[in-house]
């Protein structure tokens, strides 16, 4: 990545919190709020919706439209409460969670999503099954999961105090090597740069010493000299299965946010959820922070 790239500071100015109103999603919302209120930027929480069934009794879809409109209104005034500096807006969805996700990053310039990996039905259930490939893929922004074992009653407001970054050094996640450098200088964190090598057949002429020496160079290469940081970065390469290693090091150091790329899809359309599952996937689903205010940042590089 050109250096005069990697110079400029990553900012959000519009921020989708999608809601299907359950406990992860709960707990998902003092981290978009949160980076709402560090960024200064426009929050708007979102719940889709299927299409009413007018088929049935008008009771029952009456009923959970009324139950739809008091649990926003509590949304609503959840957030005025605990974060009554930022702006906050409500957009309502329906049909398929993608295709109404999509149109509302269109229509209000988002340029962060926040959903939480675990709830009943909608987005949470989504990221746990099928569809996680077509948000986490498909997403023209950065997608923030907060895992399921959150939890955000100690009104810590989603603190980010330690970032792991880690890196296979291609085109999507060095374009999310701003992010990461961005997050911690705006919290102030500590920042782990993470290099896992899988194959070492590529490097059959050089020592375990040399790879570890070549892979930390390029690892600080990635932050801005201008970068200002509490403390140092550190600069990490390990060996072995990249999932496995990037939840090794997210354990070691603590870690509170992991940054990632995601490559773009590639191959038949539809048919990402039928291939071997993603290293980006498998950290996402099997992420256990040490910390009950952890989560997981995803850069979708387009």
């Amino acid at each position: 990545m050109p250096a005069t790239q990697m110079k400029q500071r990553v900012t959000f100015r519009n921020i989708l919190f999608a809601t299907d109103f359950s406990s992860a999603a709960n707990h998902a919302m003092p981290y978009a709020a949160g980076l709402a209120r560090s960024f200064g930027a426009t929050l708007y929480a979102m719940h889709v919706q299927e299409p009413i069934n007018y088929a049935v009794p008008p009771q029952t879809w009456q009923t959970a439209q009324l139950t739809r409109d008091m649990e926003i209104r509590c949304l609503c005034e959840a957030v005025k409460h605990d974060f009554p500096e930022i702006t906050t807006e409500v957009l309502e969805g329906e049909g398929s969670v993608w295709p109404a996700l999509n149109s509302a990053i269109k229509n209000h310039d988002i340029d962060l999503i926040v959903v939480g990996t675990r709830g009943r039905t909608g987005v949470g259930k989504a990221l746990l099954g099928s569809r996680a490939e077509e948000i986490l893929r498909h997403a023209p922004c950065p997608v923030l999961t907060v895992g399921p074992r959150t939890d955000s009653g100690d009104k810590v407001h989603g603190k980010i105090a330690s970032i792991l970054f880690a890196t296979d050094f291609g085109a999507a996640s060095l374009g999310a090597a701003r992010l990461a450098v961005s997050v911690a200088e705006e919290y102030q964190s500590k920042l782990t740069l993470l290099h896992v090598i899988e194959n070492r057949k590529y490097h059959q002429m050089a020592t375990p010493a040399d790879f570890g020496e070549s892979g930390e160079r390029l690892l600080r290469a990635l932050v801005p000299a201008e970068a200002n940081f509490w403390s140092a970065p550190h600069f990490v390469v390990e060996h072995g299965p990249a999932a496995e290693k990037i939840l090794e090091v997210a354990l070691r150091t603590n870690a509170d946010l992991i940054v990632m790329g995601v490559h773009k899809p590639e191959g038949v359309p539809g048919a990402a959820t039928h291939l071997p599952v993603a290293t980006v996937h498998q950290v996402v689903a099997r992420a256990r922070m040490p910390r009950p205010n952890s989560s997981g940042l995803v850069q979708s590089c387009r």
